[in-house]
């Protein structure tokens, strides 16, 4: 198969490659969603685990898939086949995730807890490695296709347009199909059926629409080398932590939504119409954080999502409990401008890091960049989840009944003053990164 010249470049990018690539992001935030929104509570209220057990084993699942990550990356970027080196991971990875995403949401017939937690663990980590074989390379394929600062923008406009109707799907329809089997084990076997299989499809379609540039130059470093190069990286390693830090945040956002919805304002269908009102509003914001990006530059455009998500969170800790459900509501619309800011920026900044640390040494190392970006994503998702799973235990949580006072005020510490603080470090962090469009353009005309 050879390679299509129009589709790679420093220039505009044709609409056809820009959808392409962006479509696998409905699948790979289809499966952050599901993981995110859904995981824990699947596992303590379906599966039978135990809070503090369910997540420690997602925690340790984000962990070991945090380790493969940068594996895959130094793999990646030495393959070299007649598809390119990112592709032929998107074509023949994509079944191995629809079936590892069905086995996972298949709740075991076995009841002691330890099974459970040895089963959770397992499965975790075979669902997170299936899906780090196709992520890594997705990402490393960003650098590769334009080197315009502002086409990057607009080249991930487009992926994150797909990546929230897989985060509304994600949020939106799992309680539909769960409600529509003969019970919630059912259910939710069907949910990773039918979203393993949508994340296939999605993946496969960038895999067959997008080509990539021929790279004739060899990373002849070794593993550890090549890391030593990533982490001198300033520019990157500041991008790369605040974005584990939005992650983290959002993680606890996600993690303790239908906990609230639930046991707060008992109502768990409320969860459904919270994240169609977030995820809606997030689409409508992303083309204008695209416009804005022009303006202000991604950082400020960064800063700016962080600032909505701190005043949303924030006001429904102090009111959503006393008020009614609406107000919650509302306040996740506000959220979802935070959102909509906060999907383009640091996936635009990234790119321009990376370009020019190889503009600079003559080599391409997208795949191990990538490695090192989702290890530290999931590194702050995984103690998330850890922490939300040891807190509600603490608190003397227990499912499927009225909740205690303690266990109201610990679901409200974590939808609200515990992710505000991590965002207000990732606003504070953020503001040291460097690279601005004069300095970007300077750096590659030199």
């Amino acid at each position: 198969m050879t390679t299509n010249p129009s589709n790679t470049g420093s220039g505009k990018l044709p609409v056809k490659v820009k959808v392409g690539f962006g479509i696998a992001d409905l699948g790979g935030n289809l499966f952050f969603t599901a993981m995110g929104f859904w995981a824990l509570i699947y596992l303590t209220d379906t599966v039978g685990v135990p809070a503090a057990l369910a997540g420690l084993a997602i925690m340790i699942g984000k962990i070991w898939d945090g380790v493969t990550d940068p594996i895959m990356g130094f793999i990646s970027d030495r393959t070299r086949t007649r598809w390119g080196r990112r592709r032929p991971y998107l074509i023949f990875g994509a079944i191995p995730l629809m079936l590892t995403s069905w086995f996972f949401f298949t709740a075991p017939s076995f009841t002691d807890p330890v099974q459970l937690t040895i089963w959770a663990t397992l499965s975790l980590a075979l669902l997170n490695t299936a899906y780090t074989v196709v992520n890594i390379p997705y990402g490393s394929l960003t650098p590769e296709l334009t080197t315009d600062f502002h086409e990057r923008t607009s080249l991930n406009g487009y992926r994150f347009g797909f990546a929230v109707i897989g985060t509304m799907l994600g949020a939106a329809v799992v309680l539909p199909i769960v409600n529509s089997a003969a019970d919630r084990r059912a259910g939710f076997a069907l949910v990773g059926l039918i979203f393993g299989g949508i994340m296939a499809a999605t993946f496969l379609t960038t895999g067959f629409v997008v080509r990539e540039k021929p790279h004739k130059e060899e990373e002849k470093q070794g593993f550890f080398q090549t890391y030593a190069v990533v982490f001198k990286n300033k520019p990157y390693l500041l991008v790369a932590l605040t974005y584990m830090l939005h992650l983290s945040a959002i993680g606890f956002l996600s993690g303790i939504l239908v906990y609230y919805m639930k046991y707060i304002h008992n109502n768990e269908g409320l969860t459904t119409l919270a994240m169609v009102m977030l995820l809606g509003v997030a689409m409508v914001n992303i083309p204008i954080s695209v416009q804005v990006s022009k303006r202000i530059g991604k950082k400020r455009t960064y800063q700016t999502a962080f600032a909505f998500l701190i005043v949303a969170v924030t006001a429904i800790f102090f009111f959503g409990h006393i008020l009614p459900p609406t107000f919650t509501l509302i306040m996740m619309a506000i959220a979802g401008i935070g959102i909509g800011f906060a999907y383009v920026p640091p996936f635009a900044m990234v790119p321009d890091a990376i370009e020019l640390e190889a503009r600079k040494t003559g080599i391409r190392r997208e795949g191990s960049y990538y490695g090192i970006w989702t290890f530290m994503s999931k590194l702050g998702q995984s103690g998330a989840s850890a922490l939300l799973g040891f807190v509600l235990a603490a608190s003397g949580y227990v499912p499927e009944v009225t909740q205690g006072p303690s266990t109201i005020f610990a679901i409200r510490l974590l939808v609200g003053p515990i992710p505000a603080v991590v965002l207000v470090g990732a606003m504070v962090l953020v503001n040291f990164y460097p690279i601005d469009e004069k300095t970007y353009e300077r750096e590659m005309g030199a």
